[in-house]
């Protein structure tokens, strides 16, 4: 227990002994609130103000929170810290497992700001609008985004071990969620039910926040629900960490 203990402080002290992370939560939290804010401020009578739409900026922060966990991981490599750390955990495995503990745990409160957060802004700006937490999916768009928040945290944590580069990590991430989730939908044919096994577009129907699915694009139905997409992006997250893991623990730091 004391061993787990000071693996676990160890990792939060490394974590927030720069300013990058302070800066990536920051933005984390500001973006999806600010976008949600001129959100509700501008939209028009065609787009219906409901509890979903108040999420529809979470993606912005959870990029960002992936952004940190990569950060926080893949600079260990590049700073040679994570070959102290496996000097004195040998063992390598309770030391990940350290690590992903403490940045989930931070991803998962993150996630709680984000959610409760635009939606109070939310009916702060539309004071007139129905956004009151009613029924269980309503519920589920806010506070759901805490499990979403910890589980991109694991994947980020993920990607990190399993390339270790900054660079190339940070290039796949952000490639693979501002482009490629986003243009997959418009290949012809099969483009629209490929975009519905993305991982963040699975994340994005756990906490209903639309995407395409209301716009002009209109999708074929969904092939889970909500709680269905919620396993099958925690099975990529979780899926994606045990690799990097598996990979960290056979070869050289």
């Amino acid at each position: 227990m004391t061993t787990t203990a000071n693996l676990l402080r160890a990792e939060r002290i490394k974590l927030f002994s720069t300013r990058a992370p302070w800066w990536c939560l920051a933005l984390a939290f500001a973006a999806p609130l600010g976008f949600t804010a001129l959100f509700f401020a501008l939209a028009g009578p065609e787009i219906p103000p409901t509890v979903g739409n108040t999420q529809l900026a979470s993606g912005n922060g959870r990029t960002v929170l992936v952004v940190l966990a990569i950060l926080a991981t893949a600079a260990e490599f590049n700073w040679g810290t994570m070959r102290l750390t496996f000097q004195a955990v040998p063992s390598r495995v309770p030391a990940l497992l350290a690590k992903v503990a403490v940045i989930g745990a931070v991803g998962a409160g993150l996630g709680l700001l984000v959610g409760f957060g635009s939606w109070g802004l939310a009916t702060l700006v539309a004071p007139d609008a129905d956004l009151a937490l009613h029924s269980g999916a309503e519920w589920r768009s806010v506070l759901g985004q805490s499990l979403v928040f910890l589980l991109s945290a694991v994947a980020g944590v993920g990607v990190a071990l399993l390339l270790r580069s900054i660079a190339f990590a940070l290039t796949v991430v952000l490639v693979w969620t501002q482009v490629l989730e986003g243009v997959v939908v418009f290949i012809p044919g099969a483009g629209k039910h490929i975009y519905q096994w993305m991982p963040f577009h699975a994340a994005d129907q756990f906490v209903g926040a639309g995407g395409f699915g209301g716009g002009p694009l209109q999708l074929p139905p969904a092939p889970l629900g909500p709680w269905g997409y919620l396993g099958y992006f925690a099975a990529i997250c979780v899926a994606l960490f045990v690799a990097g893991v598996w990979v960290t623990a056979r070869r050289d730091a």
